[in-house]
């Protein structure tokens, strides 16, 4: 696939910025560091929730993004991201581990914008990945700082994961589609806001779920089946989940992508 060679080193540039604001440097792993890679993932998911070394590098050998954020020579942050070609030449991007010490400071959106540059140098302009519907933080970072867009809903996705961060809950994941050198995406890395959607109907998301779902459980799970009511209706209308200015989902007919130039 051929694409705009000004998009392709604008991506590396914002890539560069951005491992500079968070104090790290990204870049694809060597052998070596398999094994800190695999002590990030079950730090965050539990032991044994990594693909063991062999498998990381023979993804890593194959040239799949195995990347490794680190500052002061220490690994602070991992990611893992294979190709598909399910609906067109993609990367799947699967797995994404910061240290708890460096979360919320850069080091998961510079792993990010590394991964889309190494995908753009290659030709490939379409990344996706899932995400729990329900988890604020990770829709406002997907869908407002990155500018992905939610393309399917995937109830119960996994099955019963029983993992650090899951545990017994039901796995329903949103399907989001980055497309890598859309308008859209590039609006949202360079901080501007998208379009003011018309709207359908809306869900009010709970400030911080995890702890919702340690504190409260039953409230958690009548949250989790009043929002999975609400995205099979929506996506069966044809609407798209977006978030609004208060980080709550609201439910659009728009296409993802502005029609004439003043929405730019």
């Amino acid at each position: 696939m051929s694409l705009d060679p000004e998009i392709v080193a604008e991506a590396g540039r914002q890539a560069d910025a951005a491992a500079e604001a968070a104090g790290v440097v990204v870049r694809m792993a060597d052998p070596g560091d398999m094994n800190a890679i695999i002590g990030m993932f079950e730090r965050t998911w539990g032991p044994g929730r990594s693909p063991d070394r062999s498998m990381l590098l023979a993804l890593d050998y194959a040239g799949n993004t195995v990347l490794i954020a680190t500052a002061a020579g220490k690994p602070v942050g991992a990611t893992l991201g294979f190709l598909g070609w399910s609906d067109g030449i993609h990367l799947h991007s699967h797995m994404a581990a910061v240290v708890p010490w460096r979360r919320s400071g850069g080091v998961g959106y510079a792993l990010k914008l590394f991964q889309r540059s190494v995908c753009l140098q290659q030709g490939v302009a379409d990344m996706r990945w899932t995400f729990d519907p329900l988890i604020r933080r990770n829709a406002h970072f997907n869908l407002v700082k990155l500018g992905a867009e939610v393309v399917k809903f995937l109830p119960d996705f996994y099955g019963r994961l029983d993992d650090a961060v899951s545990g017994s809950d039901r796995s329903d994941r949103f399907e989001v589609k980055w497309r890598l050198d859309s308008p859209r995406v590039r609006r949202a890395l360079a901080g501007r806001p998208q379009q003011a959607w018309s709207t359908t109907g809306s869900l009010p998301l709970n400030v911080d779920f995890e702890h919702l779902r340690a504190d409260d459980p039953r409230a958690a799970e009548l949250l989790r089946e009043e929002s999975r009511v609400m995205f099979h209706a929506a996506m069966a209308q044809g609407l798209r989940p977006e978030l609004n200015a208060d980080n709550d989902y609201v439910f659009t007919p728009d296409p993802a992508e502005p029609t004439d130039g003043a929405r730019q």
